[in-house]
């Protein structure tokens, strides 16, 4: 991640390297070989960043803020992430071939963070080709 810097991804660095000027309350800590939301920290401080073994092996990442819009039928509106899976050809344009649709209604997407909560989860979205 600290590598792709385009207008459509959030902004990271390696903890190592991650600028004095940041805020870090907008940042989350993220070991770099891990999935499924282990190990991050959501209120990472400069305190924490120094105790860290190794600190390349770690990212901070900007925070996303997941707006509360898709309405239910037992309550609160759920958060949605869309991901977007494509291919793209030398010759070519991009092609859409899958996608990923996460729910949540906890701190973070992922199945730990939305136990004992109904309409989260993962499925996928219809789409043309």
């Amino acid at each position: 991640m600290p590598f792709i810097k385009t207008a459509h991804t959030s902004p990271a660095f390696f903890a190592d390297e991650f600028p004095p000027h940041e805020e870090i309350e907008n940042y989350v800590l993220k070991p770099l070989y891990s999935f499924a939301g282990l190990g991050v920290d959501m209120e990472p401080t400069r305190e924490k960043l120094a105790a860290l073994k190794n600190p390349h092996q770690w990212l901070l990442q900007k925070k996303v803020d997941y707006a509360s819009f898709v309405p239910t039928v037992d309550g609160p509106k759920s958060k949605a992430e869309l991901r977007m899976m494509f291919i793209w050809s030398e010759q070519g344009e991009p092609v859409l071939l899958n996608n990923l649709v996460r729910m949540s209604q906890g701190k973070m997407m992922g199945v730990d963070f939305n136990k004992d909560k109904t309409w989260v989860g993962s499925s996928i979205a219809l789409h043309d080709q």
